[in-house]
């Protein structure tokens, strides 16, 4: 948004703790663990009408990790909207204009007047849960920066090795280099996800429980525009 200052995203390290959540710590399927100490991953819990989402953080985004944090902690994301909702595909919030935005504004186009540099990392793939930052298309984005405050979470639908084998081959045409583990196939076969969004947008973090209210969201009645039509506002708070 115009009349919002930028600010230089600057990483933070905090040692986030949590002993009821300690098992949301460990290292995630598709990511190669380090030698020695891993770091616990930050939680946030992301409430609904529909029930809650427990969200554990990559630490391989710092960047994206860092500025979720922040805006979760200054309760820049409490009240808004999950403003749009693709069933099979994935529920999309964060726009600051959401907030109190009348039935007939169009909304997706908001943020907090800054981007976030993309943080792609290999093995982290949109599986169902995925938490990955909106951003703008590549022929006015060709670094594939993140929207400062948007996101979506993946619902997704399966697919098999065929499918996986011709969109990583789609990919390295458009230079995107995708390269799928047996832990992934496995994922994408068995609960799904996005896989065509690999490589290209930054994902961040991962529904860890609540994939039923994922669910849930995913089936509410839209418009034709995509948004909801009764409005599902969200509450985040960070689980030390």
């Amino acid at each position: 948004m115009s009349n919002v200052m930028k600010r230089t995203i600057i990483p933070q390290c905090g040692p986030w703790r949590s002993v009821l959540f300690g098992i949301l710590l460990l290292p995630f399927s598709g990511v190669k663990a380090q030698p020695g100490h891993t770091p616990p991953r930050p939680i946030v819990e992301i409430s609904t009408e529909l029930g809650i989402m427990v969200v554990a953080l990559y630490n391989e985004t710092p960047l994206h990790r860092d500025n979720f944090l922040e805006l979760v902690r200054e309760g820049a994301y409490d009240s808004l909207l999950f403003h749009r909702v693709i069933p099979g595909f994935m529920v999309q919030g964060g726009d600051p204009g959401s907030k109190d935005a009348r039935r007939e504004t169009m909304l997706g186009d908001g943020g907090p007047g800054y981007t976030v540099p993309a943080e792609i990392v290999t093995g982290l793939i949109h599986r169902k849960g995925a938490l990955a930052a909106e951003r703008q298309g590549d022929d006015v984005n060709p670094e594939k920066r993140s929207s400062g405050s948007q996101f979506y979470i993946v619902q997704g639908r399966t697919y098999n090795d065929q499918d996986l084998d011709r969109i990583a081959e789609r990919s390295a045409r458009l230079g995107q280099q995708v390269q799928y583990s047996v832990s992934d196939r496995m994922d994408y076969a068995r609960d799904g996800g996005a896989p065509h969004l690999d490589g290209g947008y930054t994902v961040f973090g991962q529904v860890m429980t609540g994939l039923d209210v994922l669910d849930a969201i995913a089936a509410l009645p839209c418009d034709n525009r995509d948004r909801p039509m009764q409005d599902l506002r969200m509450f985040m708070r960070i689980l030390e």
